[in-house]
């Protein structure tokens, strides 16, 4: 009888280790409690979807289908960006339609695509879960409600920032072995001939702006993108400009996914008329072709390359 409850015991324990992830499954922090609750399928309405099941740790919590499918396999409309270097960020989602994570943290739960879950069920699911009701209690000295559900989510999206790059090893701490000369060459045309500065910069390679790169032409290209929000036509095709880091797992590429690899995304700017003819909009930054070479081109995907962080590869690019 002692075997057998002691077994009963264990297999108790290994059962909470599995569904919380690591054996301590005793949140302390906001961070620990957001991490456990982005994983649980509590959060959507059949239960059998979480937010990492769209936002993947392995490819830098981004997706790997041009587009996710949610609760009852229901497939999505734009593609799943990464979860990552999102704290310096001051807009959310493709159209910025979110001004905080905690904001952003929220809308996929209730999206009825998504997660199909009103929040306050979602409240209601938590507030009567032995676990989360004491862990919300212990954290906040109080039971889960809309502010703090949202907060423990941001607060853990807001640690999953990388710096760890071979770029970085070579521009912050003078390594000149960390990247190939390839990869030298490809900063040198991403901040020249490419002219990707002019949108992509600062330390994740991003910009608050929201641009209209020809990727909506009204006809097999809807998505109209910001103006969905501000419904102004000004807007029309117009998608945030998004952190580059990263980006090499985190394919495929733009709001609908309709680039498979980095090379495609290279070779639209090249020459996105070859592409997409006619859009409706385009930005004037991509009014001519670059005319890149190919040995040009493969510069500038080996230095987008080495904005990867280490904890993903070890090759250097």
């Amino acid at each position: 009888m002692k075997k057998l409850g002691c077994l009963l015991l264990i297999c108790a324990f290994a059962s909470l280790t599995v569904q919380f992830g690591f054996i301590d499954a005793r949140p302390t922090t906001s961070v620990d409690l957001g991490k456990i609750l982005f994983s649980d399928p509590i959060l959507s309405g059949n239960k059998k979807i979480s937010c990492a099941s769209c936002h993947k740790e392995e490819f830098a919590f981004a997706d790997t289908a041009a587009l996710s499918l949610g609760v009852n396999n229901l497939k999505g409309t734009r593609n799943t960006p990464s979860s990552m270097n999102l704290a310096l960020q001051v807009s959310f989602f493709w159209d910025g339609r979110a001004k905080t994570l905690e904001e952003q943290a929220l809308m996929p739960i209730e999206n009825p695509i998504e997660m199909n879950l009103p929040i306050s069920a979602a409240v209601k699911r938590l507030q009567a879960n032995k676990f989360y009701r004491n862990a919300f209690k212990k954290i906040f000295n109080e039971e889960p409600n809309r502010k703090n559900l949202a907060l423990v989510l941001a607060d853990f999206e807001r640690t999953l920032e990388t710096t760890d790059t071979p770029f970085d090893d070579w521009r912050m701490n003078d390594n000149q072995d960390a990247v190939s000369e390839s990869a030298k060459q490809g900063f040198l045309l991403f901040n020249g001939k490419a002219n990707c500065i002019q949108c992509h910069f600062g330390p994740d390679f991003n910009n608050v702006e929201f641009r209209a790169i020809g990727l909506y032409d009204g006809k097999k290209l809807i998505d109209s993108g910001r103006a969905v929000v501000t419904k102004k036509p000004t807007d029309l095709g117009k998608f945030k400009i998004g952190p580059l880091r990263n980006i090499a797992i985190t394919a495929p590429y733009m709001h609908n996914g309709m680039f498979k690899t980095l090379r495609e995304v290279i070779d639209y700017y090249d020459d996105p008329d070859k592409i997409v003819p006619n859009p409706i909009t385009r930005d004037s930054l991509l009014a001519k072709p670059l005319k890149l070479t190919e040995t040009e081109k493969i510069d500038l995907e080996n230095f987008l390359i080495s904005l990867t962080d280490k904890r993903y590869t070890l090759k250097k690019p």
